[in-house]
C-alpha cells in the first residue's frame, strides 16, 4: 500500500548518480561562486584601458588576488576537508580585490567571491534534517506517556490524526 511520495523529499543517495553525490558531498556552490568571482575579476583586468578604473600595486596584485580566488574555489571543490581555512582566506582575498583589481571586478567578482566564501563557511556535511519545535514538543509529550516509544527525529504515533491537531493547537494557545 504505497501512496504518492510527499513533495520535496530527497531520493535516497543510493539511487542518485555519481555527480549528484559528488555535488552534495561538498560545498559545491560556494566553491563555484568563488571560482567564478575570481574568473570575472581576471576577465575585467583584460578590459580596454578606457574601462579600467584602477590597475593596482604595479599590476601584480591585480592578477595575483583573483588567481588565488580561482585556486581557492577549486580547492574548495576538490578538497572540502579544509573548507574553513579556504573560505576565510577567500573572503579576505575577495575584499582585497576592491583595492587591486578594478574595484573587485566592478563589484561583481567581489560579491561573487564573498558570497561563495560565506556559503562555504556555513556548509555542514552530513547534517540531520531539522526537527521543528512543534514536533520536538509532541515527541516529549509522547515520551512522557507510559508504553510509547518513538525514535528521535520521528513523529509520534498520533502524528497526522485529528488528535494531533488538537494537541498542537493547545500547545500553540499555551505559548
Amino acid at each position: 500500500m504505497e501512496g504518492p511520495e510527499p513533495q520535496g523529499v530527497q531520493e535516497p543517495v543510493v539511487t542518485q548518480d555519481a555527480f549528484t553525490r559528488w555535488v552534495y558531498g561538498r560545498p559545491f556552490f560556494g566553491g563555484l561562486w568563488l571560482t567564478l568571482g575570481g574568473a570575472w575579476i581576471l576577465l575585467t583586468m583584460k578590459a580596454s584601458v578606457k574601462v579600467v578604473l584602477h590597475v593596482g600595486m604595479q599590476g601584480v596584485a591585480g592578477y595575483l588576488l583573483p588567481t588565488l580566488m580561482v585556486l581557492l574555489g577549486l580547492l574548495i571543490l576538490f578538497s572540502p576537508d579544509q573548507r574553513l581555512f579556504y573560505s576565510i582566506t577567500g573572503v579576505l582575498i575577495s575584499m582585497g580585490t576592491w583595492a587591486t583589481s578594478n574595484l573587485g571586478g566592478f563589484m561583481v567578482g567581489l560579491l561573487l567571491g564573498v558570497v561563495g566564501s560565506v556559503l562555504t563557511f556555513g556548509w555542514l556535511p552530513d547534517q540531520d534534517p531539522r526537527v521543528s519545535r512543534r514536533e520536538r514538543h509532541e515527541q516529549a509529550r509522547e515520551a512522557e506517556r507510559p508504553g510509547t516509544e518513538t525514535e528521535p527525529g520521528q513523529p509520534g504515533p498520533a502524528a497526522g490524526t485529528a488528535q494531533s491537531g488538537a494537541v498542537s493547537g493547545t500547545a500553540q494557545a499555551a505559548q
